[in-house]
């Protein structure tokens, strides 16, 4: 998917876990770790809006675009090959 998720970046800038963030913004882990492993295939506005006011960050800090060439090549290097 061209759309890249990069919560675990703000996590580590912010020092906070993935359970104090659900807990926070109100949604289980379960649901933010599909999300934050790009597996997700919406996210609601309101969703997007708690994260970034809970990691106090702007939608780009955690959503990005890449052409599909980058994204095979992620998922290649992620595979092992």
């Amino acid at each position: 998917m061209p759309i890249a998720v990069d919560i675990d970046v703000m996590l580590a800038k912010r020092k906070m876990s993935v359970g104090e963030l659900a807990d926070r913004v109100g949604i289980t882990p379960a649901n933010l770790a599909v999300l934050k492993n790009g597996r997700a295939k919406a996210v609601r506005f309101a969703t997007l809006a708690a994260l970034c006011e809970v990691l106090e960050c702007q939608p780009g800090d955690l959503l990005r675009w890449e052409a599909e060439v980058e994204a095979e090549a992620e998922i290649e290097a992620a595979a092992g090959g």
